[in-house]
């Protein structure tokens, strides 16, 4: 089985990160992936999160309907900075083997991963797919730190990079029309429409819980 592992602060959850998850699904050939909101996440100012009971509310209503797309509350249930590398251990520790992981994610995400905690063991127990935007007409691998992928252990071959592990490091051209939740957030503030950017029942569960 082939499983992609997607977490973020899903602050909230929009049409972009449910597209992404679709085209790595696609690109990866994954069986299912977990959409895992973070109780609290190591990156971000708290004082701007909605509860994580609602985050995962609203995930679980997104993604409902897509027989590959799962909620997952690892990280809610757990007390305590929501740290990837627990998150990866849990899988590999619960998932039915043989599981091959995949821990996606944006390149806003991946520029910042020299500062994960344990970012060295993440890399080595999982392979790591990164969806992101590349130039208009340009083909291949995103331009990334050669200091950085070698810091890790990766070596380039093909359209890709292999860890010292085995793992692999792929980029994945997304066609996601950028949008963050945060510009959604003002929106909402602003009292103006975020229709087609998030799921309908997405958009009736913020109005019904005056989220944002």
């Amino acid at each position: 089985m082939r499983v992609g592992l997607f977490g973020g602060s899903f602050n909230p959850i929009h049409f972009g990160h449910l597209r992404s998850a679709e085209e790595d699904r696609e690109a990866l050939s994954l069986d299912l992936v977990y959409f895992i909101p973070a109780a609290s996440p190591p990156h971000k100012v708290e004082g701007d999160l909605a509860p994580a009971e609602h985050r995962l509310a609203m995930v679980r209503l997104a993604t409902k309907g897509n027989r590959h797309f799962m909620a997952s509350d690892v990280e809610i249930r757990r007390t305590g900075r929501s740290y990837t590398i627990e998150t990866v251990k849990y899988f590999l520790a619960t998932l039915r083997q043989p599981a091959t992981l995949y821990l996606l994610m944006g390149a806003d995400q991946f520029a910042e991963l020299e500062t994960w905690k344990d970012c060295g063991e993440i890399v080595s127990l999982c392979n790591i797919a990164v969806h992101t935007r590349l130039p208009e007409g340009e083909s291949g691998p995103a331009k990334v730190s050669l200091a950085a992928l070698n810091g890790f252990g990766y070596s380039q071959k093909e359209d890709h990079y292999v860890h010292t592990s085995g793992h692999t490091l792929s980029f994945i051209a997304s066609s996601v029309i950028p949008y963050s939740a945060t510009a959604i957030r003002r929106k909402i503030q602003r009292g103006q429409s975020i229709n087609y950017l998030v799921p309908s029942d997405v958009a009736d569960y913020i109005q019904r819980h005056a989220l944002y």
